[in-house]
């Protein structure tokens, strides 16, 4: 699994803040924002693979937003999970925490949306996630 580093702006969200849109992102901003959701996607798809293991149909996943710090989760099927992992630019986030300067919001539920990545994160985030796959 990659570790990444904080960026070296004083704000440990990158080039927004916590979910916010009010400003743009640059090319690095953005690559790290993908990073960051990245690897709550590593983690997930091992939920994902303890839970099909376990027989289970439903579990609770991690929210794949950008913020290194956010804890909360949502409850999919494996079914559901595995539809969004179809696409290295999308992931599963709380709503409300979706980045408007590098996502876009494809499909909303009750507690949770799937982004898409765009820009130079929409092509952070596919390159990891085809890098991710040559790990495995």
């Amino acid at each position: 699994m990659r570790v990444w580093r904080s960026p070296p702006a004083a704000d440990p969200h990158g080039c927004v803040g916590r979910f916010s849109d009010a400003e743009s992102c640059d090319d690095r901003q953005q690559e790290h924002l993908a990073a960051n959701e990245d690897l709550f996607r590593q983690i997930n798809e091992k939920v994902e693979d303890m839970t099909a293991a376990h027989g289970s149909d439903s579990h609770e996943f991690l929210c794949e937003c950008s913020d290194p710090d956010c804890s909360e989760r949502v409850r999919l099927t494996l079914t559901e999970y595995r539809r969004v992992r179809e696409d290295g630019a999308r992931f599963i986030v709380v709503k409300g925490h979706v980045v408007n300067e590098i996502e876009r919001v494809v499909e909303s539920a009750e507690d949770h949306a799937v982004i898409e990545k765009h820009g130079e994160a929409g092509r952070v985030a596919i390159e990891l996630d085809n890098a991710d796959e040559r790990d495995t």
